[in-house]
This record gives structure tokens, C-alpha cells and sequence, in this order.
């Protein structure tokens, strides 16, 4: 019997100040049907729906959450695609800004150019 965690109906939630990540029910499972305010265990605060194919750094990686807290702010998340992944993002601060200078040069929507492996 498969744990509860590796259910196909399973999504992550971060929480940006505590630098953590949930697995939870998915919204729109049976077991997650209701729920659509999440709460941190550890700081009570709100729950961040990231997406299914979300893999969360670790912990004392601030670049990479800073990084992870502008994605999301832009409205990118990590759903599974066709494919099985979400694509490409951003992991450095570095690559972030470079798409959004881009973005700004261009007049692109920061959430697709944030998901841009290469610039043109």
C-alpha cells in the first residue's frame, strides 16, 4: 500500500518565511475538496499552492528561495505539463534577472519570460 505522500492527488504548498514545503491533498481531490486556505504548521501563516512537480531547496539556500518567492509572486508555478514536468525555471537569482530585464526590454509578460531556458 502506497503512503499517503506519494498519492497521485498529493500537490506541494510552501510557506516563504519558514522556507518549507507540504505535501497536502490537492484542492480538488476528495480529500482536499473544501480546503482552499492552507495554514503553516510551523507560523500559522498562509500556504502557498506551488504545484505537483515542485521540488523545494533546502532550507538554508536563500538565493534559491528568493528566487523561488519572485517566480511565484509572477504567477509561475510547478504544474505537471505533457511531459511530466513543469519546465524549465529559474534556480539563481542571477538567471531570474536576466529573464526580467528581458521582460522589460521586450514588454514579454514576466511570467513567460521566467520560464525561458534560453534568451534570444
Amino acid at each position: 500500500m502506497a503512503s499517503s505522500n506519494s498519492s497521485p492527488s498529493n500537490t506541494s504548498y510552501v510557506c516563504l518565511p519558514c522556507r518549507a514545503s507540504y505535501k497536502q491533498a490537492h484542492p480538488a481531490s476528495g480529500r482536499g475538496a473544501g480546503r482552499s486556505e492552507r495554514s503553516c504548521p510551523r507560523c500559522a501563516g498562509s500556504l502557498i499552492h506551488v504545484g505537483s512537480a515542485f521540488a523545494a531547496p533546502r532550507r538554508r539556500d536563500t538565493a534559491a528561495w528568493r528566487t523561488l518567492s519572485l517566480l511565484l509572486h509572477a504567477g509561475v508555478g510547478f504544474h505537471k505539463d505533457c511531459c511530466g514536468g513543469p519546465g524549465w525555471r529559474p534556480r539563481t537569482p542571477g538567471e531570474a534577472r536576466a529573464r526580467m530585464a528581458y521582460a522589460r526590454r521586450t514588454g514579454e509578460p514576466f511570467s513567460r519570460a521566467l520560464v525561458r531556458r534560453d534568451l534570444p
